[in-house]
């Protein structure tokens, strides 16, 4: 429906309305806009759209189409562009060292652009890893009243008989290194892995980030896990323009949403699906832009209490296309809000509460996808925090399809990435050992960078259960295998991690939630007194600015003080 507004209580009167405005007013009458157009409220729609990658390449068009439903609405809509790094592409390189920094200026151009030209909501278009948190923690600390719309994912590739994606050419890289698999099979399976449009099709990053839009109700129900090439997109586009027109209405905003119950109905969720790591990364981080504490302790507390019930790559058989035909996030959501998993008076976008939403769901017990919380595939969740001697900040592994939760042994000792994955192809990682790969945290990287090349790799050579891999950086949601990410403090800052020497019994039980490094204090005491802090390569540009402002990984990683420290709210100007 079409409501009224009155512009003096909306920021874009500052732009459109009275005498002295007649100058801005000048500048839409050049895009074609009449005076009844000017006279709306603004909608920025923000499209992380390009060419970088398939992740991305839908979101122009699906922004375009999200005009409609603005207009049908009564609002004026205004599309803007931000960047995006794709991690596929920036994966196993410096350019990793981007990816994490992009999530901040993604968040920042959004804003810098919301806030320069007071637009009065916003409806948000993201396809890639970072993208995602960052479109969603630019509403939350904007507070307009906001949508954030997935770009889908993409479908499966077919190979050998089987479903394939991305992760499968990651670890056939490693199986060539070893000889298992002819360059002519490499070749073809690049070809066919990724097949058109879309996010990676796996419960990895984008996708984790994807399930958590709608659980802390920030998407439309059972919108994100719709495929990019589905002819659905464009009418979830549609919907999400009016549907924004109809929150200004009602004055619903990002962080009535976003309480700190709807985090942990978000965290949940990607413990239920057996999600990325990096979402106790992103969490934090969107916590932070609405003023809650919720730190990777937090988000660990409810992966602990929480099943794993999605059957879903790469710790499972199936991929985001399956479980949308499965019935989606909310069908997910319907057994765990049953079984007490979920607060369900959150508001959402909807202008309902989840649990009002979740009504209107039927459960389907013939689908495969989507196990009830009363037979789970295991009974916690598939992300485990951990803490102990060697990362008393915290940090983070995923269990979701693993055999084994315990590992001990010797460490072998990297200081960056390039180094551990050349011993790697040179076959000089062994059986048993502590792989720790150090000074690539968020300060010292700089960047944070996953560590997919090197994790597939091992996988490759047949050595992904017989090793465990510890770092101060990230692993991509594509990850599988002991590996553990977001140890804390970073090398960079001394943490205990800095001090670790080859052949040290490093001790890891994802049970108990531990991490421990089994060397005398007073022998770490003497290390501490000699360890020097290094210097990174990178002392200007957006990745020194970045090292300068970023905070630690359990709190997200973030680069400002977050809305504790606002004295005001942009959508109150």
């Amino acid at each position: 429906m079409t409501h009224s507004f009155d512009k003096s209580k909306l920021p874009s009167r500052h732009v459109s309305v009275g005498p002295e405005r007649a100058p801005h007013r000048s500048y839409y009458y050049a895009m074609g806009l009449t005076e009844e157009e000017i006279a709306r409220p603004f909608v920025g729609i923000a499209s992380a759209g390009n060419d970088s990658a398939p992740c991305n390449t839908t979101l122009n068009a699906q922004a375009d189409v999200c005009r409609d439903g603005v207009n049908a609405a009564g609002g004026m809509p205004r599309r803007f562009n931000t960047i995006t790094v794709t991690d596929g592409i920036a994966m196993g390189h410096q350019g990793m060292k981007s990816s994490l920094v992009s999530r901040e200026v993604i968040a920042d151009s959004v804003e810098l652009s919301v806030r320069g030209h007071c637009y009065d909501a916003l409806v948000g278009f993201a396809g890639c890893d970072k993208s995602l948190p960052g479109m969603m923690m630019a509403m939350l600390r904007l507070n307009v009243p906001s949508i954030f719309v997935y770009g889908g994912s993409i479908l499966p590739g077919h190979y050998g008989g089987k479903d394939v994606t991305v992760v499968d050419v990651f670890e056939a890289v490693g199986q060539h290194a070893a000889g298992n698999c002819p360059l002519k099979d490499l070749t073809a399976l690049e070809k066919v892995a990724c097949p058109g449009h879309g996010a990676c099709g796996g419960q990895f990053t984008a996708n984790t980030m994807a399930c958590v839009g709608e659980a802390i109700g920030l998407s439309l129900p059972n919108s994100n896990m719709v495929p990019a090439p589905y002819q659905t997109r464009a009418e979830i586009a549609v919907a999400a323009g009016a549907q924004v027109m109809e929150l200004l209405a009602r004055n619903i905003r990002p962080r009535d949403i976003c309480t700190r119950e709807a985090f942990e109905n978000a965290a949940r969720v990607v413990a239920a699906t057996g999600g990325s790591t990096n979402g106790a990364l992103h969490l934090p981080a969107m916590a932070s832009e609405a003023g809650i504490d919720f730190d990777l302790f937090d988000v660990a507390a409810m992966f602990k209490s929480t099943p794993y019930i999605a059957d879903l790559k790469p710790g499972g058989r199936y991929v985001a296309k399956d479980m949308h035909e499965a019935g989606g996030v909310y069908m997910l959501m319907k057994t765990m809000l049953e079984n007490g998993l979920l607060h369900g008076n959150c508001m959402t976008v909807t202008g309902k509460t989840l649990g009002e939403n979740i009504d209107e769901v039927t459960w389907n017990p013939d689908q495969k996808v989507i196990y009830d919380v009363k037979t789970p595939l295991s009974p916690t969740g598939g992300v485990v925090g951990l803490r102990g001697s060697l990362a008393p900040d915290g940090a983070i592994v995923k269990v979701a399809g693993m055999a084994r939760l315990e590992f001990t042994g010797p460490a072998q000792v990297f200081d960056c990435e390039e180094d551990c994955f050349a011993a790697v192809e040179d076959r000089r990682i062994r059986e048993g050992s502590v792989i720790v790969i150090r000074y690539e945290g968020p300060k010292g990287g700089p960047g944070m960078r996953e560590m997919l090349s090197t994790t597939a790799a091992l996988y490759g050579q047949g050595m992904g259960e017989s090793v465990a891999l510890i770092t101060d950086g990230r692993f991509s949601g594509a990850t599988r295998g002991f590996c553990i990410g977001h140890v804390g403090p970073e090398a960079a800052d001394g943490g205990p991690i800095a001090l670790v020497e080859e052949g040290d019994i490093i001790a890891i039980d994802a049970v108990a939630g531990t991490i421990d490094l089994l060397v005398d204090d007073a022998v770490l005491a003497e290390r501490r007194a000699a360890w020097k802090p290094r210097t990174n390569d990178y002392q200007s540009g957006a990745l020194w600015r970045y090292a300068q402002n970023v905070g630690p990984a359990s709190k997200g990683a973030l680069t400002h003080p977050g809305a504790k420290a606002e004295r005001h709210v942009y959508a109150d100007i």
